[in-house]
């Protein structure tokens, strides 16, 4: 059986085949086959030997050095994340391992503090943008989607197509790059995900392959509320100090917005009732054929 690209490797590879020659000023031939730049190109603008570069790319030396990693950034036109993430990966450190035990749960007084901000739906994610807790009025608002155990990619990438809003590919490619940024690529459950995912889904398979990493601080979703329709929600993200992986995302509208209105409509009266009784864990994704939708009614937050 062939061995797996390193992460380094493949990240390269996929950084390469994305960058156009235009895009750094230099022209397209007519017998230009290659999709992106050639290797001796990338070698150039980095100051490095293409025999070198070659070695990155075959997984041969995998632990570049800073200065080569920066150099890399430039000439592969990698944004502040990307480079970041392709250091993380180059250069990883012993936190970045697999722990021998699970990492320590989510700090009560966090899942306490979200509960009490009873006006704002907010929920916490992993790393791996698995929901670990979730406030009532985030669940409400969610339709199932943020019910602690689901997976926000997962979710997704569940919606059928005849159902995905005009933004769906924007949205779903900022979460398979957020993924991929804030995961650890030797987590038995981020490679459970991707597998799943990469089993079912041609759209995944597309964006994973692009080895997009970029970080979600802020942006906006949408969910369909009743009486009101389809409504777009702002949300900030934080995260969650001396808890490694969790981010906090709270979710809100401006004073006087649709939005406002929607999340004071559904904070108005008791609202347990209306969260749908569904599993903790998205199992039923991991061990199916098929991923199923996560929405039971037509209530879904798209991030």
């Amino acid at each position: 059986m062939p061995s797996q690209p390193s992460p380094v490797s493949a990240f390269l590879r996929a950084r390469r085949s994305l960058v156009q020659p235009e895009d750094i000023g230099l022209p397209r031939t007519a017998n230009r086959r290659v999709e992106g730049l050639r290797r001796e190109e990338v070698a150039g603008r980095a100051g490095i030997s293409p025999e070198y570069y070659l070695r990155l790319e075959q997984g041969k030396d995998q632990q570049p050095s800073d200065q080569v990693v920066a150099a890399l950034g430039r000439a592969l036109l990698l944004d502040a994340d990307a480079l970041d993430y392709l250091r993380r990966i180059a250069r990883p450190k012993p936190l970045l391992r697999r722990p021998a035990a699970p990492p320590p749960g989510i700090d009560e007084n966090v899942t306490h503090l979200i509960d009490q901000w009873a006006d704002s739906p907010a929920f916490v994610v992993d790393r791996n943008q698995d929901v670990v807790t979730a406030n009532l009025l985030a669940r409400v608002l969610g339709g199932g989607a943020f019910e602690p155990g689901r997976n926000l990619v997962l979710s997704i990438f569940s919606i059928p197509r005849q159902d995905r809003l005009p933004d769906w590919e924007s949205t779903a490619r900022s979460a398979v790059a957020a993924l991929r940024y804030y995961s650890d690529t030797a987590d038995p459950r981020l490679q459970r995900i991707v597998g799943v995912l990469s089993a079912n889904s041609s759209d995944f398979r597309r964006m994973w392959a692009r080895h997009d990493a970029r970080s979600q601080s802020s942006g906006t979703g949408h969910s369909y509320i009743e009486p009101f329709g389809w409504i777009e929600f702002r949300w900030q993200s934080l995260v969650v100090p001396r808890n490694t992986g969790y981010v906090a995302t709270v979710m809100f509208g401006d004073p006087g917005s649709s939005a406002a209105a929607a999340i004071e409509h559904l904070a108005a009266g008791p609202r347990a009732a209306a969260v749908e009784e569904s599993p903790a864990t998205d199992q039923h994704l991991v061990d199916s054929a098929q991923p199923r939708g996560v929405n039971a009614g037509p209530r879904r937050f798209i991030r």
